[in-house]
């Protein structure tokens, strides 16, 4: 089954185009099958870019899967048209009373920033402390990874000297783990961030597992042990051009940055980017789906959250 996303979200003409199978509104209420609800906490500036990323990654399983989106209430966005968020997204406060079978809550450009200092964070602990009672995994990407990881287990980020950026190799640290079941021995994942989260601190809480790692950028997938929080620290997520145009974006800006590791051919900015990534990305998000949702979800949705 494709993802089911609002009718004139602007994914859904991308997806198409890319042939991705997506199922409008007007569709799903053709089929008798409950889907699996899933909630997208989207905090990236560029909302529409990470729609569809999102939407592409998910709508690759044989689940359907209704996509929710919402923003925050206490930051105005300046990237997105104030009718596009009217249209598509709803606030935090417009779904609380809900359950759902999943939820993403994405990265964010704020790693310079204390966690306390940012402006949304009381309303992202807010929900973030929902999540433990209303929905059955949250999968957290990038700083929203190291959000979580702060609120949940009092995990501190750490500045490093340069921006980590670019595409590394990662491999499966934790061979058990159904997250990266079928994963090759060595896969690459986009990665763009200035901070990041120390083995040695995740190690000291019994709750968590790290699954992944790179020899380059350090921890990368971290979960507790029943799968209902999930961390990921890169963005397999990436479109093919995503990288090349943050690296044009810093030029601009007259900002210090390198050409991404393992991205241009030869290094060569002026070439188009090889993308490495892309059918771990779609198995990392299928297996997800798969095992820590549909597979242990329950079937009356309303009681997610009383399973532990």
């Amino acid at each position: 089954m494709p993802i089911k996303i609002p009718n004139d979200l602007p994914a859904v003409k991308t997806l198409q185009s890319e042939n991705i199978f997506v199922m409008t509104e007007k569709r799903a209420i053709g089929q008798d099958i409950r889907p699996l609800k899933l909630l997208v906490l989207n905090l990236m500036p560029k909302k529409i870019e990470t729609e569809t990323q999102l939407a592409r990654v998910l709508g690759n399983t044989p689940l359907q899967v209704e996509m929710e989106l919402i923003h925050t209430r206490s930051h105005q966005s300046k990237n997105v048209a104030e009718e596009h968020l009217l249209a598509f997204y709803k606030t935090f406060d417009e779904v609380k009373t809900q359950y759902f079978d999943g939820m993403i809550i994405t990265g964010a450009p704020v790693e310079h920033i204390d966690f306390e200092e940012v402006e949304y964070w009381q309303e992202l602990c807010e929900i973030m402390e929902w999540t433990k009672t209303h929905v059955h995994s949250t999968f957290h990407i990038c700083w929203g990874a190291q959000a979580g990881l702060y609120y949940h287990y009092g995990i501190q980020k750490k500045l490093m000297d340069k921006k980590m950026f670019g595409v590394f190799p990662h491999t499966v640290e934790y061979k058990k783990s159904i997250l990266f079941r079928g994963f090759d021995d060595t896969f690459f994942v986009p990665q763009s961030r200035h901070t990041t989260v120390l083995r040695e601190d995740i190690e000291k809480v019994k709750d968590l597992k790290i699954l992944s790692s790179s020899k380059d950028t350090g921890v990368y997938a971290v979960a507790t042990k029943n799968g209902r929080q999930i961390f990921i620290t890169g963005h397999s997520e990436y479109d093919a051009e995503t990288l090349k145009n943050e690296y044009l974006r810093d030029l601009s800006q007259g900002k210090p940055i390198e050409i991404p590791v393992n991205y241009f051919p030869g290094d060569d900015p002026t070439k188009e980017p090889i993308v490495s990534w892309r059918s771990h990305a779609n198995l990392l998000y299928s297996n997800w789906l798969n095992y820590f949702v549909y597979q242990t979800t329950p079937y009356d949705i309303q009681t997610v959250g009383e399973e532990d």
